[in-house]
């Protein structure tokens, strides 16, 4: 019988320590950070799920690479290995390198949008929506209505309501919808990924208005994974064949490195747009830098081109599903409400049903990171109303989010076996006196993407 146990695909070369702190250092800790996660000290977390972005380690093969960087600061090898490692997996005719995903966003939404104007999305995260809204324009969501479930298992959660995007362009007419972003997979919705059936679906009614198709790509090789376990007709395919069968049916793209790129940094915006790229390009050289950097230094380019190619292995790929599934059926099993099935990245658990006598707006996800750093150390995040509440634009007050999400996002590469079975054991101390857990209030918060930087205080303890 073959061994049924699937192993971390490496072995350890170098370690990194991590502090074990006592509970009374961790509630001073938190009181001092004002109650938000973001504003601790890294060496005062144990484990850190705070997010995936730019938080894993690279391999031997990359390391190696970043020593081959080269500096130059115009036409770099570097950038052209990069571009070439880019276009494998990505085939559209201009790839311009950023920072991090968040500056390919702004450097688009800076070049197609204007007030007005409409950005549907299967569901925006943080930084897209922000970006857009900067611009003047409305983010509008369109996830599929089996995510409004969170119970309920459905292979492909992330997918975007294909009728209600056709009813929108329709209603408010192709011009004032400068893109269409369908993000693989979808982050806010609960890592869940897109089937390649509703991406040709999304393209289909794209072409059909003439409106251009733009994938967030940030866990594009998780995606194609997903596609090929899931939709028996890509079962034969491989995971890099996916990949880019589903690119080529977009217009564009853009993507933080900082994910599926297996990097540190960096991240790109690519289109097959002549006039756009020309134009994304003056802008870059603006506020990023010269096209054959974008930001980054050389070894960050070469380690992103080593990651492309490590990312779709699909040995990797199956240790990683199957590692973040084995937080999510552990917790579930023991009665925490999860998103469900677990996503390819993280575990998201459903803050609202975890503490049912919270109202939204005591901000159960605040509530619920906070009492897992304190119980074990460990840093989560918030996606509900702090992160994306909206304010009634007659009356001024605050509507609550959709989900109360806590999302434990597993950094690649970095935690063993070990490490997750203490994440479920302090998610189950907590678990068992939720009933204890009280509410926060907001009593400072920035215009835009409040909780970076937001800050708590305790309504006090339920009895």
């Amino acid at each position: 019988m073959a061994i049924k146990t699937i192993i971390e695909p490496f072995k350890i070369k170098a370690v990194e320590p991590i502090r074990v702190t006592t509970r009374a250092e961790r509630e001073a800790r938190i009181r001092e950070a004002s109650y938000n996660v973001f504003l601790l000290h890294a060496r005062d977390v144990l484990i850190d799920l705070l997010t995936d972005s730019g938080t894993g380690a690279m391999s031997v093969d990359q390391w190696a690479a970043v020593m081959q960087g080269d500096e130059s600061y115009a036409g770099s090898r570097s950038f052209y290995r990069f571009e070439e490692s880019v276009k494998r997996l990505f085939p559209f005719k201009h790839v311009i390198p950023a920072h991090q995903g968040r500056a390919a966003e702004r450097i688009l939404f800076a070049v197609t949008c204007k007030p007005g104007d409409i950005v549907p999305n299967n569901t925006h995260f943080d930084t897209t929506r922000a970006n857009i809204e900067y611009r003047g324009a409305k983010a509008v969501d369109l996830p599929c209505r089996e995510s409004h479930d969170t119970a309920t298992p459905h292979p492909f959660k992330g997918n975007m309501d294909v009728e209600a995007l056709e009813n929108l362009l329709e209603h408010e007419g192709a011009d004032k919808v400068p893109l269409v972003m369908l993000t693989v997979t979808n982050n806010s919705g609960g890592g869940q990924p897109v089937s390649m059936a509703n991406g040709l679906a999304v393209a289909e009614v794209c072409r059909r208005h003439g409106v251009p198709l733009y994938i967030d790509a940030c866990r594009f090789a998780e995606n194609a994974y997903f596609i090929k376990h899931r939709e028996r007709e890509f079962a034969e395919m491989s995971v890099a064949d996916i990949a880019r069968e589903l690119m080529s049916h977009a217009d564009g793209c853009t993507m933080s490195a900082k994910k599926d790129g297996l990097a540190n940094i960096g991240g790109f915006l690519a289109t097959n747009d002549d006039d756009l790229a020309r134009q994304e390009k003056e802008l870059l050289i603006l506020t990023e830098g010269y096209p054959t950097y974008g930001g980054l230094a050389g070894r960050d380019l070469e380690a992103i081109a080593v990651g492309l190619e490590e990312v779709v292995q699909e040995d990797y790929l199956q240790y990683r599903i199957v590692s973040t599934g084995y937080l999510g059926r552990h917790i579930s099993g023991e009665g925490v409400p999860i998103v469900q099935p677990p996503g390819g990245h993280a575990i998201y658990i459903d803050a609202g049903a975890f503490l049912p006598h919270l109202h939204p707006l005591e901000y159960p996800g605040i509530a619920l990171a906070v009492e897992l750093y304190r119980e074990a150390g460990i840093r989560a995040v918030e996606i509900g109303s702090v992160m994306f509440a909206q304010r009634d634009p007659e009356t001024g007050e605050e509507q609550p989010a959709e989900k109360e999400l806590v999302r434990l996002a597993i950094p690649r590469r970095v935690y063993t076996q070990s490490h997750i079975d203490y994440v479920v054991e302090g998610i189950l101390e907590v678990w068992k006196r939720r009933e204890q857990i009280g509410g926060y209030r907001i009593v400072y918060q920035a215009p835009f993407l409040r909780h970076f930087t937001a800050r708590f205080e305790p309504l006090g303890a339920r009895a």
